[in-house]
C-alpha cells in the first residue's frame, strides 16, 4: 500500500532543527561540556572522524536534530564515561548525541560518533539497558565495523561489475551480485554478534548488569511486535531495521552474560536512570504534530483532523498515514500553493498519476476552499482532496482496492473533520512526556494504565514502556513510567 501511495508522487512536509553535538568522552563529566565538540572543529588529521563528521549533518536532519535536556544529558554522560574506562581503545574519543526522535534507535559512525534517540531512552527501564545499547555501538567503533562494511560493499559491487562489463555476461553479473549480497548479510550479522559480545563484556567490566543486553533486546522485540499489530508502518528508522533481533541472538547474549556471572551480578542503576528520564518528551514533537488516539493535531501549522473509526495513525517526517480495515489507507501531507493557482488546477498540475480529469470539482470543507477528484492505478482506486489555507495546500489521498465500497466513506470522514485551530486551541495543546511515579498502596497495573494519555491502548503501552509481561503485578513503593501531558 505504501508503494501505491508513493507512485502518485506526493511530497511531504519536513520540519527540522539545527543543533550541535556535545563531547561526553570525559568519564568524570556529569554535565554537558562547556566546550562542545562540533562537526566544524573535528580534528582534520583523524580520517575516521572526518568520515563521521561528513555524515553527522545528515543524521541530524533525518532524526529531527538534537534533543536538549541537561538532566538527561548528565545521565547519558555518566553511562558513556563509565564505558569509556573499559573500552578496548581507551584513547578513542566518543561524541554522543541524543536525537530528538520518537523512533527507537542507536547507532555509531566511524570516528566515535554515537547516537541514541529519546525514543530508545523512553523504552529503556534502567541505566544498564542504555549502557548495553551504547556499549554495543562502541563495539562497532572499536572493531572498525563501519569501514569494514564499506570495503565489503565495494568488493560486492566490483565483482558484479567485472562479471557484467569485463566478461560481458549479465547473468553472471546478477549471480555475483546476489552472492555478494548474501555474503554481506552474513557479514553484517557476524558484526552484530561481535558487537554484542564486545558490548556485554564492556558493561560487565563497567559494573553494570550484563543481562541488561538480552533483556532490552526482548523489550525491543515486544515494541516491534506492537508496532506491527498497531498498524504503524514506518519502522525504517528503528533499531531492529538494522539490528535484527532473533531468539538465537537473544540466547547468545544470555550466554555471554552468564560467562560474566549469575543473574543479579552488577548494578542496574535504575533510580538514577528514572530520575534522568522524568519529564522526557514522548512521541512526536510540535514540529511534526501529535497523534492522540485517532486524532492528528499540528499546533505549529494550526490544523487537526480525525481518522475514521477502526483506523490507526502513523506520523512520520514526510507524511501522516492512516490505515484501516479492508486495505484502505489514507495519506496526508502538504506544501506551498503556487501564487494565484486555483485548487482545481493544482490537482491537474501533474502530481497525480491515473487522474480522471473529468472528476475534478471545487468544494468547501468547514469554510475552507477545497477541490476533489478521482484516480486509479493497477488494482487501486483513489479519492483526492486538496484544501487551501492561505498560501498552503493540504492533501488527502485515500486508497482502496477497486470495487471497494469503503473508499468514499473513509475519505469523507477524514476530510470533513479537517479544521484550522484557533489561537486558544493551539496554546492549549501540550506535548506528551514520560512521568515517573511511585506506586501507592492499592494501585494496580490496570489502575495505573488508566492514567495514561494519548492512546486508546493504555494497558498495552503501559506494559510495554515498563517491560511488564502479561500477568505481572506492581507493589507499593515501585517506581513506574506513565505517559502524561
Amino acid at each position: 500500500m505504501r508503494k501505491v501511495l508513493t507512485v502518485l508522487g506526493l511530497a511531504g512536509l519536513s520540519f527540522l532543527s539545527a543543533c550541535q553535538t556535545l563531547d561526553f568522552s570525559d568519564p568524570d563529566s556529569l554535565r554537558p561540556s562547556d566546550n562542545p565538540v562540533t562537526v566544524a572543529n573535528v580534528s582534520r588529521n583523524d580520517r575516521l572522524a572526518q568520515l563521521g563528521a561528513q555524515q553527522h549533518p545528515r543524521i541530524l536532519a533525518t532524526y529531527g536534530g538534537e534533543y536538549k535536556d541537561a538532566k538527561l544529558e548528565r545521565m547519558v554522560a555518566k553511562i558513556v564515561g563509565k564505558l569509556t574506562t573499559v573500552s578496548d581503545k581507551p584513547d578513542q574519543t566518543y561524541r554522543i548525541t541524543i536525537l530528538d526522535s520518537p523512533n527507537i534507535n542507536a547507532f555509531a559512525l566511524p570516528g566515535g560518533y554515537l547516537y541514541v534517540t529519546r525514543g530508545l531512552l523512553a523504552l529503556a527501564n534502567d541505566s544498564s539497558e542504555v549502557a548495553a545499547v551504547i556499549a554495543h555501538e562502541m563495539g562497532h567503533v572499536t572493531a572498525n565495523h563501519g569501514i569494514l562494511r564499506q570495503e565489503k560493499e565495494a568488493e560486492t559491487a566490483i565483482a558484479s561489475r567485472v562479471a557484467t562489463e569485463v566478461l560481458h555476461n549479465e547473468a553472471a553479473g546478477r549471480e555475483a551480485l546476489i552472492r555478494g549480497k548474501l555474503k554481506l548479510a552474513q557479514f553484517s550479522r557476524n558484526q552484530e554478534l561481535q558487537a554484542d559480545s564486545i558490548g556485554i563484556r564492556m558493561i560487565g567490566e563497567a559494573g553494570y548488569d550484563p543481562f541488561a543486553s538480552p533483556r532490552f533486546l526482548q523489550s525491543m522485540e515486544a515494541y516491534s511486535s506492537f508496532r506491527s499489530i498497531s498498524g504503524a508502518t514506518d519502522a525504517s528508522l528503528d533499531f531492529l531495521a538494522s539490528h535484527p533481533a532473533t531468539p538465537q541472538r537473544i540466547e547468545l547474549a544470555m550466554g555471554h552474560a552468564r560467562r560474566i556471572g549469575a543473574p543479579g551480578v552488577g548494578t542496574t542503576d535504575r533510580d538514577s536512570f528514572l530520575n534522568g528520564i522524568d519529564g522526557l518528551l514522548y512521541g512526536d514533537t510540535p514540529s511534526e504534530g501529535y497523534v492522540r488516539e485517532r486524532v492528528f493535531i499540528h499546533p505549529k501549522l494550526g490544523l487537526t483532523f480525525t481518522a475514521p473509526a477502526g483506523f490507526s495513525i502513523d506520523n512520520s517526517a514526510t507524511a501522516v498515514m492512516a490505515s484501516g480495515p479492508g486495505e484502505v489507507a489514507i495519506r496526508f501531507d502538504g506544501g506551498n500553493l503556487p501564487s494565484g493557482m486555483k485548487l482545481t488546477d493544482y490537482i491537474s498540475s501533474g502530481w497525480v498519476t491515473g487522474l480522471d480529469e473529468s472528476s475534478i470539482r471545487p468544494i468547501t470543507i468547514n469554510g475552507l476552499p477545497a477541490a476533489t477528484a478521482r484516480a486509479s492505478a493497477d488494482r487501486w482506486q483513489f479519492d483526492i482532496v486538496v484544501i487551501g489555507a492561505g498560501d498552503k495546500v493540504y492533501r488527502f489521498l485515500t486508497a482502496a482496492p477497486r470495487g471497494s465500497n469503503a473508499l468514499m466513506p473513509a475519505s469523507q470522514s477524514i476530510t470533513q473533520s479537517f479544521k484550522m485551530l484557533t489561537a486558544a486551541q493551539k496554546n492549549a495543546i501540550k506535548p506528551l512526556r514520560i512521568r515517573v511515579v511511585t506506586v501507592r498502596a492499592g494501585e494496580t497495573v490496570a489502575s495505573l494504565a488508566e492514567r495514561m494519555y494519548g492512546t486508546d491502548r493504555k494497558l498495552d503501552i503501559f506494559r510495554l514502556i515498563n517491560a511488564l509481561p502479561i500477568g505481572a503485578t506492581v507493589s507499593a513503593g515501585d517506581r513506574v513510567k506513565l505517559i502524561s501531558e
